[in-house]
């Protein structure tokens, strides 16, 4: 099988790529690999490093919004995996005009794009923030749509595209809706990867509001496992939900954070709250389930885990992080 990974030098798509070229997802072995990356501040090659050298690997530079680049690089593929997005709500409140463009714009002519080239599969990765806000439950997947922040707005208009090409086409394309991810290799505007190296550098980190936001927590290889699952076994026109199972407030996740660190509360600054900032996100997975989806990283293990790699990998993050110029969560 040749998969088109688009934005597959980010945090998650490179996990999807390195994993895929390790023979890691059963059904894919074997499989090439064609990564399209525009490699903005967030796309960074040095995420593929581990797997550059292999023949079934190849890289193209090239933007989704763009026909031409994906004409250039889609020839000859079976599947197409969307990746490439804009994903940091911060940067889209304060300039919304990239989301709208590569998130909604990029998606259709990733669309459109596989039926001119007669793609036989095409998986959309979108995200829980689509829903909005949820007090008590989980969503299921026929939930209606809410988004509040002009990200999430962006990702749900990706997401009724999909459902259009689908049902007006017959795009055999299926979504994933995931939780918060975490692991190694996220670009450190993300509040895990902010805290962690933040608290390295004997710096203070920052808390939104009063801290009671509550997540859901993914790993990144539970989730990319869950995308594999979905490229195989997920049926046309059908989202499915992947969560992590593990819900904290940004509070609990802080004192988890400190506590791996060795650090005391005296390092957390209260910050303004986020402008539109959700209250809780909860996912329901049962019918990736169905197909045999579970997470299967421990979230305390994994947290740790990742702490270290962000202490045993200075090198790819200190870079990133620009001085003067300090990230948000």
């Amino acid at each position: 099988m040749r998969l088109l990974v688009t934005g597959g030098a980010g945090f998650i798509g490179s996990h999807f790529v390195r994993t895929v070229l390790q023979e890691g997802y059963p059904g894919l072995e074997g499989a090439e690999v064609t990564v399209l990356d525009k490699l903005t501040y967030a796309g960074n090659l040095a995420n593929l490093a581990p797997v550059e050298g292999l023949d079934r690997y190849r890289f193209v530079k090239g933007d989704i919004v763009s026909a031409e680049d994906l004409d250039a690089a889609l020839t000859g593929h079976d599947a197409i995996i969307n990746f490439a997005a804009e994903s940091h709500v911060d940067r889209s409140i304060t300039g919304a005009n990239e989301f709208v463009l590569t998130n909604v714009l990029g998606a259709q002519q990733v669309f459109e794009a596989a039926l001119r080239h007669g793609i036989p599969r095409v998986l959309h990765v979108s995200t829980d923030e689509v829903y909005g806000s949820i007090p008590i439950g989980s969503w299921r997947e026929d939930h209606i749509l809410e988004p509040n922040s002009p990200y999430s707005a962006a990702k749900a208009g990706a997401d009724l595209l999909a459902r259009a090409y689908f049902t007006t086409y017959g795009l055999n394309v299926s979504v994933t809706r995931c939780s918060n991810n975490y692991g190694p290799y996220q670009y450190p505007e993300k509040v895990i990867p902010l805290f962690v190296t933040n608290l390295i550098d004997g710096k203070n980190v920052p808390l939104y509001g009063d801290g009671m936001n509550v997540r859901d927590w993914l790993h990144v290889d539970d989730h990319c496992r869950g995308i594999a699952l979905t490229l195989l076994q997920g049926a046309p026109g059908e989202v499915y939900n992947l969560g992590g199972g593990r819900e904290l407030t940004n509070k609990e996740l802080t004192a988890l954070l400190l506590e791996a660190c060795g650090a005391g509360w005296d390092r957390v600054d209260f910050v303004d709250d986020r402008l539109g900032h959700d209250r809780r996100y909860a996912l329901d997975h049962s019918k990736l389930a169905a197909l045999g989806y579970e997470p299967q990283r421990v979230f305390e293990d994994g947290l740790v885990e990742t702490v270290q790699w962000y202490r045993d990998n200075r090198a790819w993050w200190q870079p990133l992080k620009s001085p003067g110029e300090p990230l948000k969560a």
